[in-house]
């Protein structure tokens, strides 16, 4: 079992730059693929990233490759998202999943067995 709260959100204007965390609580974060995912409102959630256990692959959207940038670091148990050039279309809430087995970095939310609560992102035009 792993617990995940993210940080990081609020309001930046287009263009603007934001880094999200999550941190992960539990002796096992390293093993778990992480991904970040988004909800925005009146839409489903979609998948914006994903990054290996070991940090080595990532895996993203196609509207976001580019300017959100996923990373980890293992010894803080923490993993992040950097967002770069945002732009309206950006805004959501955001949250970070870790998949509780398996290897693959997977764009589906059913593969994720674990959830933060969400950090809500708004960018102003």
């Amino acid at each position: 079992q792993v617990q995940l709260v993210e940080s990081g959100g609020g309001l930046v204007q287009a263009g603007g730059s934001m880094r999200l965390s999550c941190a992960a609580s539990g002796r096992t974060f390293s093993l778990y693929v992480m991904g970040w995912f988004r909800q925005a409102p009146g839409k489903e959630r979609e998948f914006v990233a994903a990054i290996s256990s070991s940090g080595g692959s990532t895996n993203y959207k196609d509207s976001v490759k580019g300017r959100l940038t996923i990373s980890r670091d293992n010894a803080k148990n923490t993993v992040y998202l950097q967002m770069n050039s945002l732009k309206p279309e950006d805004t959501a809430d955001y949250y970070c999943a870790a998949r509780g087995s398996g290897y693959y970095l997977s764009m589906g939310i059913r593969d994720y067995d674990y959830w933060g609560q969400g950090t809500q992102v708004t960018v102003s035009s």
